[in-house]
């Protein structure tokens, strides 16, 4: 099993405030794996076009400047000591909490759907998971970034639920804003990323469901290890 535990690509795919990023975050650090968030990427390329000013007169921006902006953009994660995940970081600066605003997530289903944008976060998530031994939650990861992962997930709740969700994590750091206002983003989001012509999101073929509206984080890791040994066990590696 020790090998599996460093060479298995785990992708988890879902729609937005499902807990994709808690839930592969946990699930490398039981396995000690690299933990890679592809929405902060996006959230991140994002709040970078933001601070340059592409969306003071419009709330789409040309994409040609969007994709002469990112091109050159560096994103990376590093663990954070005694917390046991990564923050995000831009161009050597720490942006974990700033991707985490209304504003960039107002935005970031817009950025999203360019594609020159949605070809720099892949190419960057490849050379990620190149290796192996790595959980990444997302959007397209099983449709698109690792069409041959190991292990598909895709998460979903209801809206109602992803909403207080998001609100209530938005309240603990501090940040206040209206329930509504909360669920209507979220909706407007789904609508977004379902019908974009590049990589829509969309549950793949041989992804397994999880809808975690009543599950508590560790009924979910219950869940996902009960996954887990049926893959090792179909492979014949397991202990």
């Amino acid at each position: 099993m020790e090998k599996h535990r460093k060479d298995l690509v785990i992708a988890v795919d879902g729609y937005s405030s499902c807990g994709k990023s808690t839930f592969a975050r946990t699930i490398a650090g039981a396995l000690d794996y690299i933990y890679v968030d592809s929405g902060a990427m996006y959230r991140a390329a994002t709040l970078y076009c933001m601070e340059n000013g592409l969306f003071r007169q419009t709330a789409e921006p040309d994409p040609a400047e969007v994709e002469g902006l990112v091109s050159g953009l560096e994103i990376t994660f590093r663990q954070v000591p005694g917390r046991g995940n990564s923050d995000t970081w831009m161009n050597g600066e720490n942006v974990e909490e700033r991707i985490r605003s209304m504003e960039v997530s107002a935005h970031v289903s817009y950025i999203s759907t360019i594609p020159a944008v949605r070809k720099k976060m892949v190419l960057l998530q490849r050379e990620m998971g190149e290796k192996g031994g790595i959980a990444m939650d997302g959007r397209d990861i099983g449709t698109v970034v690792f069409p041959g992962a190991d292990i598909k997930i895709f998460m979903t709740a209801t809206v109602d639920i992803r909403a207080m969700r998001r609100y209530k994590e938005m309240l603990s750091k501090g940040i206040e804003e209206d329930l509504e206002q909360v669920k209507h983003n979220i909706e407007e989001r789904d609508r977004i990323d379902s019908s974009r012509k590049d990589s829509p999101l969309k549950q793949a073929d041989d992804a397994v469901l999880l809808d975690n509206s009543h599950m508590t984080p560790a009924q979910q890791m219950k869940w996902f290890f009960r996954e887990f040994g049926e893959k090792l066990v179909k492979d014949g590696e397991a202990d």
